[in-house]
């Protein structure tokens, strides 16, 4: 099994280049190269609905980072 080579690694300084997100900066998350996509915190937040468990009794909305196409992040530093 060969690894796909990204010019960016999980916990790098990244900036995003270009999207509705154009401008934001933030630590990468996770890389997920078969999808090329990257997760970058804060960048692209997400409301999910969380249905009632256990560990949530009451359900509710919960904000996650969403994924960003790996071309639009610029590293930093």
């Amino acid at each position: 099994m060969s690894r796909i080579k990204t010019h960016v690694k999980k916990g790098d300084q990244v900036e995003v280049i270009a999207g509705n997100h154009k401008g934001k900066t933030g630590t990468v998350l996770l890389v997920n190269a078969s999808k090329g996509q990257v997760t970058v915190e804060g960048v692209r937040p997400l409301q999910k609905a969380i249905r009632r468990s256990e560990k949530n009794p009451d359900g509710g909305i919960n904000t996650i980072d969403g994924p960003v196409h790996i071309s639009n992040v610029k590293k930093l530093g």
